[in-house]
C-alpha cells in the first residue's frame, strides 16, 4: 500500500508571522514521521506506507506554524492494493511524453 499526498500549510491573516520561516517550521515537523517528502514552490509531496502517518504528519506540520490562523490543504491518493512510489508516477507520464515532465531554461529556447 502507498499513500501519496499533497500538503500545503501556510500562516493566514497574521502580519506578525514570517511566512518563509513558518513554512520551514511546517516542513521541519515532517522529520518526526515515517514519510518521504519533497518540497516544491506551491506544496510539499508526501509519501508513506500508512494513511495514519500522513494524517499525523500533516497535523504536526499545521501545529508547527506559529500564527493566529493557519490554512492547511491535504490531498490524498491512497493506493490500497498497490505500491506505487511517487517517482514511478512521474516516470509513467514521462514515458508517454517521451521526455522529462519538467522543462528547463535550456529546453525553452
Amino acid at each position: 500500500m502507498t499513500v501519496t499526498a499533497m500538503l500545503v500549510v501556510a500562516p493566514l491573516d497574521d502580519l506578525n508571522a514570517d511566512f518563509d520561516a513558518e513554512i520551514a517550521n511546517a516542513i521541519d515537523a515532517l522529520e518526526e514521521f515515517d514519510v518521504q517528502y519533497e518540497t516544491h514552490p506551491m506544496e510539499t509531496t508526501i509519501q508513506a506506507d500508512e494513511l495514519s502517518e500522513v494524517f499525523a504528519a500533516a497535523q504536526a506540520a499545521t501545529e508547527a506554524v506559529d500564527a493566529s490562523r493557519t490554512l492547511t490543504t491535504l490531498k490524498i491518493d491512497h493506493f490500497r492494493e498497490e505500491t506505487l512510489d511517487v517517482s514511478e508516477k512521474v516516470e509513467r507520464v514521462e514515458r508517454h511524453l517521451g521526455r522529462s515532465a519538467r522543462n528547463s531554461d535550456d529546453d525553452a529556447e
